[in-house]
């Protein structure tokens, strides 16, 4: 069995209201797109919440992997989330 070399990206997006989102994607050009489209695919927390900027993301060797950094990133306050995408 070959070996999985999808990269799974652990992402934020500011909304158009200031908040920020956290999400995982393996495709996350696509997965922002159905986030802009505000589509049927587009995760309900932002709905109506556009414009939708990709403010950070960060690859992961696996789905597991960026899970558990989505997690950790999603137990941060605000500042702490500010501080990460000001890194870079």
């Amino acid at each position: 069995k070959e070996k999985n070399t999808t990269l799974w990206h652990v992402y934020i997006v500011e909304c158009g209201d200031g908040s920020l989102y956290t999400g995982i994607a393996a495709d996350l050009e696509r997965r922002i797109g159905e986030h802009q489209s505000q589509g049927k695919k587009c995760a309900k927390y932002l709905r109506g919440k556009t414009p939708i900027t990709l403010r950070f993301h960060e690859p992961h060797s696996d789905r597991s992997e960026a899970s558990k950094r989505e997690a950790a990133i999603k137990k941060m306050n605000r500042k702490q989330k500010m501080a990460l995408i000001g890194g870079h």
